[in-house]
């Protein structure tokens, strides 16, 4: 049978239509579903190949922008100075147009980057490109189980890429009292950091004010990135990795995972968070 009641309005941005066939108790129902889009997106720097990233084709400008400082091709949002998005048959090319001593950066890197639904560290050449370290984060805001939970309460809210599809990730920042104030999605947990990271630089917030929530386990780069962002707070729905802690350790980044309604686990840098003082 085929179902009357599809729904004829647009899907999400990264999300389109495909039919589907329902069973359920003998019975089938056939409509169209709503799926998560995933296409190969290359960066082009200065006309040269970088990386090839599997993502959700949705706010590529923040992706730009927050891949290319996470990754270090850039120091400063200024440093990028056009970003052009197109469209092609297989996929989509980011050209990123970098300063020539970044360029030339860049190529002794020699890096050549492949990566899964955004891996980012998929194709590093070497240990020593793969586990960059980021400079020391300074800042020392204070985040309380109230702000938390207000986060984690109103994280699904914002998440309409993944309430219509099931397949996406999510990362957000919220304020100090745990408003939201951001969210990007993607089919990759790297892509959507790197979404919020250039969405966080393009509206000139202060990373050093609120806290960064994912929803995914917390990868090595998944702290790596939120450190090289100045971010001093990075809540994780699911778990740290060793790699991860070592990390968050070493660079001052706060690093929470098992972040639930009613507690959490503070792996590093636990004064950051209000429980451990008490308060």
């Amino acid at each position: 049978m085929t179902s009357a009641d599809d729904d004829a309005s647009a899907p999400p941005r990264g999300a389109v239509r495909r039919r589907v066939a329902r069973w359920r108790d003998g019975s089938v129902d056939e409509h169209a579903d709503v799926v998560a889009e995933e296409v190969p997106v290359a960066i082009v720097c200065n006309g040269e190949p970088f990386a090839v990233m599997m993502a959700t084709p949705a706010d590529l400008e923040d992706f730009a922008l927050g891949f290319a400082l996470s990754e270090g091709i850039v120091a400063a949002p200024g440093e990028l100075r056009e970003i052009r998005a197109t469209t092609q048959v297989d996929g989509v090319e980011l050209r990123l147009t970098i300063p020539p001593e970044r360029a030339a950066a860049l190529a002794r890197r020699a890096r050549s980057l492949e990566g899964r639904s955004g891996c980012g560290v998929c194709g590093s050449r070497d240990v020593e490109d793969l586990l960059r370290v980021p400079p020391r984060v300074a800042s020392e805001p204070l985040l309380t189980a109230a702000a938390l939970d207000a986060a984690l309460a109103a994280l699904s809210a914002h998440q309409s890429l993944a309430a219509a599809t099931g397949a996406t990730h999510a990362a957000a920042w919220a304020d100090e009292a745990g408003a939201i104030r951001l969210v990007r999605e993607d089919v990759g947990r790297h892509n959507a950091l790197d979404k919020l990271i250039g969405a966080l630089r393009q509206g000139d917030f202060d990373t050093g004010a609120g806290f960064a929530l994912v929803t995914s386990r917390a990868s090595y780069e998944i702290a790596m990135k939120a450190a090289s962002a100045g971010i001093a707070i990075l809540a994780a729905i699911s778990a740290p990795t060793a790699l991860a802690i070592a990390l968050a350790n070493s660079t001052g980044l706060t690093l929470i995972g098992f972040a639930r309604p009613g507690g959490c686990a503070v792996y590093t840098h636990a004064t950051r968070y209000a429980g451990a003082r008490g308060d």
